[in-house]
C-alpha cells in the first residue's frame, strides 16, 4: 500500500503544476492514474473529476447509505432482537462432518520432491474444486457461528465479508486458474459489500471494524476507494491514545451496541491494519508495541478475537514488509514462537495451525527451518474426500470475562481449506 500513499493529494498537486495532466486528468481520469501513477482502478467503477472555477463551486456528497433509515434504527437494537439476528445468519447449519480423509502416501519422507510437488499440486485442485461449489453465487465465502460453551445453540451459516477476505487473500497466491476464478467472484462481492468511504462490518447490527477494513482492502486494491486511500482518515482517527488501532469504528448514529469495554487494541487487527496502510508514521508505534509484545512473549492471550497464538504471527509475518525498524530480531523471535508450537513428533496441533504455521514461515523466509515432510504428511494426512479439509476454531471471542455468551466460535471446511491451499502453495513453491 505505500506506493498508492497520498494518491488523491499527489494527482490533485500535480494537476495544479501540471496543465497537460490537468487535462488528460479531466478527460480520462483512470488511464491518466494509470500512466502517471502506474496504479489501475476498477474497470467497474466509474471515476469522474470536476474542475471548481471563478464562478461554479462543487460540492461534492457522498453517496446514500446502503441501508433505509428504518434499516439502520433497527440495526441500532438489532443485538436484542433475536429476529433482527436471524437476518444476519442463514439456515441452521449441518452439525460438524466427521473427518473422511482421501487416500495418499503414508508418508513423503523418502519421497523424491517431485513426487512431493506433484501430490501438492493434485491437492490444491481438488481443494479448488471444492471451493468453487462452496463459494455461493454472489461470491461470498460462507462460515459457521457456533458456541463452544452450550452444544445446544444452535449452529448457523453466517457470510460476512470479512470471511470472504481472510480466505480470499489466502488463496491470492495461487496460480491456478480456478483461483483466479474465485478471487474475481470474491472481489464483486465485497465491492458489493463495501461502505463509504471503503469501510466493512462483520454484522448488520455492529459497528464498521477494522480487521474487516483492512482484510477487504487488501483484497479490492484496485477500487477507487481503496486505490485512492478514501478510507485512510477514517482509519487513521480510530487509534487510542498509544497510538494503537481499535477494533471498532464508532461514528455518529452507527449502531450502538458494542459497550465500551469492547473497544480493545489487538495484535492481529493492528498487525493486518499494518498489511493495508503499509509503513507511515502513524504506524510506527504500533510496529513497535507488536515487536516488544513478541520479543517478551506476551502474545499469549493478548488477542481477544484470535484464540490460536499462531493467527497473531501468521497476520504479523504477513505486514512485516512494512515494519519501519530492523526486523532482524522480530524475525528471529517470531521463528522460535512458531517452533515452540511444535509437539514432541514435529508437527502443530491441528491442521489450521499447521496452515498458518507453514504460511508464517514461509513469509518470513525461513520455510527451510520446518520439517517440510513432516507438514506436507500432516496437510495432505488431514485432506477429505471431497478436497475440503475439517471445519476448525479460526477465530472468535472466546474469553468467559462477559460470561457464557462471549464463547461463539468461527469456522468452516471453507476457512480450512483455504489456508490449507495457501501452506500447500508455498511449500510447492519452497521445492521448486
Amino acid at each position: 500500500m505505500k506506493e498508492n500513499e497520498d494518491l488523491l493529494a499527489r494527482a490533485v498537486s500535480k494537476a495544479a503544476r501540471d496543465s497537460d495532466f490537468r487535462t488528460s486528468l479531466l478527460a480520462d481520469p483512470k488511464n491518466s492514474i494509470k500512466r502517471e501513477f502506474g496504479v489501475s482502478l476498477d474497470g467497474n467503477h466509474e471515476v469522474q473529476v470536476h474542475e471548481d472555477s471563478k464562478k461554479t463551486t462543487h460540492l461534492v456528497l457522498p453517496p446514500k447509505s446502503r441501508y433505509s433509515d428504518a434499516e439502520r434504527a433497527e440495526a441500532s437494537t438489532g443485538a436484542s432482537s433475536l429476529e433482527f439476528l436471524k437476518k444476519t445468519m442463514y439456515d441452521p447449519a449441518q452439525p460438524r462432518r466427521d473427518p473422511s480423509p482421501r487416500k495418499r502416501l503414508t508418508s513423503s519422507h523418502g519421497a523424491s520432491i517431485e513426487s512431493i510437488r506433484s501430490e501438492c499440486r493434485a491437492a490444491i485442485k481438488q481443494a479448488l474444486e471444492f471451493l468453487n461449489d462452496a463459494v455461493d453465487e454472489t461470491g461470498a465465502w460462507h462460515c459457521i457461528r457456533f458456541n463452544l460453551s452450550d452444544p445446544d445453540i444452535p449452529r448457523h451459516y453466517e457470510k460476512p465479508p470479512f470471511v470472504s477476505a481472510l480466505c480470499g487473500l489466502a488463496i491470492q497466491c495461487s496460480e491456478e486458474p480456478l483461483a483466479k476464478s474465485l478471487l474475481v467472484r470474491t472481489r464483486k462481492y465485497l465491492a458489493e459489500t463495501v461502505e463509504y468511504p471503503g469501510l466493512w462490518r462483520y454484522y448488520r447490527h455492529l459497528p464498521n471494524d477494522l480487521d474487516s477494513t483492512s482484510l477487504c482492502s487488501l483484497v479490492i486494491l484496485d477500487h477507487p476507494w481503496i486505490s485512492l486511500q478514501r478510507n485512510v482518515p477514517r482509519i487513521l482517527d480510530n487509534q487510542d491514545e498509544d497510538g494503537r488501532f481499535l477494533t471498532w469504528v464508532l461514528d455518529e448514529g452507527e449502531p450502538d451496541v458494542v459497550a465500551k469495554f469492547r473497544i480493545e487494541a489487538d495484535p492481529v487487527v493492528n498487525a493486518n491494519v499494518i498489511a493495508y496502510l503499509g509503513n507511515r508514521p502513524a504506524t510506527r508505534e504500533v510496529c513497535r508495541w507488536l515487536e516488544n509484545m513478541i520479543r517478551e512473549g506476551s502474545e499469549r492471550n493478548a488477542s481477544k478475537w484470535y484464540q490460536d497464538r499462531v493467527s497473531t504471527y501468521y497476520a504479523i509475518s504477513r505486514a512485516l514488509p512494512w515494519f519501519c525498524s530492523s526486523t532482524e530480531k522480530l524475525v528471529t523471535s517470531l521463528i522460535d514462537r512458531v517452533l515452540a508450537l511444535l509437539d514432541g513428533s514435529g508437527q502443530f496441533n491441528n491442521v489450521l495451525q499447521a496452515a498458518q504455521g507453514v504460511s508464517t514461515m514461509y513469509n518470513l523466509g525461513h520455510l527451510e527451518r520446518l520439517d517440510i515432510n513432516n507438514h506436507v504428511d500432516q496437510l495432505l494426512g488431514s485432506q477429505n474426500e471431497d478436497g475440503s479439509w475439517p471445519e476448525l476454531l479460526a477465530f472468535g471471542d472466546q474469553s468467559m470475562q462477559f460470561g457464557a455468551v462471549g464463547r461463539i466460535g468461527h469456522g468452516s471446511e471453507s476457512v480450512t481449506t483455504a489456508l490449507c491451499v495457501e501452506a500447500l502453495e508455498r511449500i510447492h513453491t519452497f521445492l521448486g
